[in-house]
């Protein structure tokens, strides 16, 4: 079936274009076409804003499931579910530290998810277990350690969709990170206390970005520019952020992005299983965290997670930082798409791209979205 999305304004790879319909064909975008083809079927979206689809790399949970709780098919499906009511389209069920054969079972939970076709999942996010102590934030520090050859091996081992791992450079060595890389695997340096010196080394290696930047990490100061100097400092380097007006403050993510070439920065989440359920708290490691304004927090006020979704990181972008709607919109689609390495197929509205769509209204209420050209309801 050839469906075409027709009479909408439209964030096009090029810009934006109120003379297209997009059209559809077996999950793909054929064309953006000023007139339509006979053949299709018409989707009048009331000249509603029609965005690529956002793209979560950090999702703990949604819809009153953690992950690190119910690594299975079932709980990647609910995730996914909560989620792209707001937006999100594709994300990584993202694993908090944690066992060996918590590592092993959410892995094959997520391969099992893509082979079975769960709408929205493109791969595993592992955070940890191979970070400091010093910047475990509320990582549960019995399960922090430096890796094995095993372990390595085991953070490779997803078959079908990518895998992104957080770990703190100071605890994997180069030759390891140039391993796991060389093997596919997305490296991240999070959680870290490191020094420059030595998440420069890193880089070198191939780690291609920064985990939540500015938390968790050792920060930018005269003299010693640790972690975060080290972000800002290289041009090729990818850093997400969590714009929830609580893990950061506004003028330090518009510094970043005044540091950062276009296209470097990305909107994640850090989701916790708030997001999209009615039950404001959650455990963690054995202890319960409840949500009050907007704050995932320990009792002793440590930040864990965020109960933020993509399309409030996205509004929190243009309301908070200044940055135009079709900037933001990119920052939650297409730049983590290049980040991932699926920039050919993910993130934008163009032929060839996988028809994943959201429609918003000018307000940025989330009214549809779409997964492989099918509209998806929660």
């Amino acid at each position: 079936m050839t469906v075409a999305l027709a009479n909408a304004h439209v964030l096009s790879a090029q810009g934006w274009r109120d003379d297209v319909a997009v059209v559809v064909e077996d999950g793909r975008i054929v064309e953006l076409a000023t007139r339509v083809p006979p053949n299709a079927e018409i989707r009048d979206l009331s000249g509603q804003i029609l965005l690529p689809g956002f793209i979560d790399c950090q999702v703990n949970g949604g819809g009153g499931v953690l992950f690190n709780d119910q690594p299975t098919i079932e709980g990647i499906r609910a995730i996914g579910a909560a989620h792209r009511r707001f937006g999100t389209t594709g994300f990584l069920p993202t694993l908090i530290s944690d066992t060996t054969d918590k590592m092993r079972t959410s892995i094959a939970a997520v391969d099992d998810a893509i082979t079975k076709g769960v709408p929205g999942v493109l791969g595993i996010h592992l955070e940890g277990p191979f970070i400091s102590r010093a910047r475990k934030g509320v990582h549960a520090e019995k399960y922090l350690h430096a890796p094995d050859a095993s372990e390595l091996r085991l953070a490779e081992s997803l078959h079908r969709g990518v895998t992104l791992l957080t770990l703190a450079p100071e605890c994997v060595s180069p030759d390891a990170i140039r391993d796991l890389a060389g093997a596919g695997v997305i490296v991240s340096a999070g959680h870290s206390n490191a020094d420059y010196a030595t998440v420069r080394a890193a880089l070198d290696a191939g780690v291609r970005g920064f985990t939540h930047l500015f938390n968790a990490m050792s920060p930018l100061t005269s003299r010693a520019p640790g972690v975060v100097g080290a972000a800002l400092d290289d041009r090729d380097a990818w850093c997400g952020i969590i714009v929830d007006g609580h893990h950061v403050d506004a003028a330090s993510l518009r510094v970043a992005l005044k540091a950062k070439p276009r296209g470097k920065i990305l909107l994640v989440t850090d989701a916790m299983p708030p997001v999209g359920a009615a039950d404001a708290s959650y455990v963690l490691n054995g202890e319960t965290i409840t949500v009050r304004d907007g704050i995932c927090q320990t009792m002793n006020g440590t930040l864990a997670g965020s109960a933020l979704s993509m399309i409030d990181a996205a509004r929190n972008t243009i309301d908070m930082l200044g940055v135009p709607l079709d900037e933001a919109a990119r920052m939650a689609s297409t730049y983590p798409a290049d980040f991932l390495g699926l920039g050919a197929t993910h993130g934008r509205i163009e032929p060839g791209c996988r028809a994943d769509f959201i429609v918003v209204d000018p307000s940025l209420r989330v009214l549809e979205t779409w997964i492989g050209g099918v509209r998806e309801t929660a």
